[in-house]
C-alpha cells in the first residue's frame, strides 16, 4: 500500500439519500475531495467525492456509486486511500503515517529499541507505537526532543527517550 495513502474513513449514513459521515485526516479537511478517487483499503472499490456541510465529528459527503442509506451505512468503518501522486509534498520535517509505520527504531546508542507499528493521535500530538521484541508495545511522543531523526530512505528513526521509558 506504499502507492496510497490513507485519508479518511467512511463513519456511516448520514440522511436517508445514500450521503455518508465522512471524516478527513487531511490537514485541511475538505482538501479530501481533490485526492479523489479514493479507494477502499483493499483497492476493489474507488470513490469520487462530492462533499456537504460540516456535521459533528466530520462532515456529510456523497460518493460516486452510493444512493442508499443502506449502501452508506454498509460502508461504516471503511478506511479511504488517495494516490500517492495526489498527494501535496511536504515540507522535510513533516511525514505522512504510512511512511514511519515499518521503520527499525534505534536509540542515540545505535541499539534497536523495536519497529513503529503504528501512529495514533489523541489530541495531544502524535505518539509513535514501537513494537519491541518480546517486551511489549510502547509510545513515545512524536516530537523533535523525542525523535530528532527520521531517516526515511534508510528505513530508521532515531530517539532520545528519557531513561527508563523502556525498560
Amino acid at each position: 500500500m506504499k502507492d496510497r495513502v490513507c485519508v479518511g474513513a467512511i463513519a456511516g449514513a448520514f440522511g436517508v439519500r445514500g450521503e455518508v459521515r465522512l471524516k478527513s485526516f487531511c490537514a485541511q479537511p475538505e482538501a479530501i475531495a481533490a485526492y479523489a478517487p479514493l479507494y477502499t483499503e483493499d483497492g476493489t472499490r474507488s470513490f469520487t467525492v462530492r462533499l456537504g456541510n460540516a456535521i459533528p465529528n466530520g462532515m456529510s459527503a456523497r460518493l460516486g456509486g452510493v444512493s442508499t442509506r443502506e449502501e452508506a451505512e454498509a460502508l461504516r468503518g471503511v478506511r479511504l486511500f488517495a494516490d500517492r501522486d495526489r498527494l501535496p509534498a511536504l515540507p522535510d520535517d513533516e511525514f505522512y503515517h504510512a511512511d514511519l509505520i515499518g521503520l527499525t527504531v534505534l536509540d542515540t546508542g545505535g541499539t534497536v529499541i523495536g519497529r513503529v507499528s503504528s501512529v495514533q493521535n489523541h489530541g495531544a500530538g502524535d505518539l509513535l507505537e514501537i513494537q519491541r521484541k518480546g517486551k511489549g508495545n510502547a509510545f513515545i511522543p512524536f516530537t523533535v526532543a523525542m525523535v530528532p531523526t527520521v531517516d526515511i530512505a534508510a528505513g530508521r528513526i532515531i530517539a532520545d527517550p528519557p531513561e527508563g521509558l523502556f525498560e
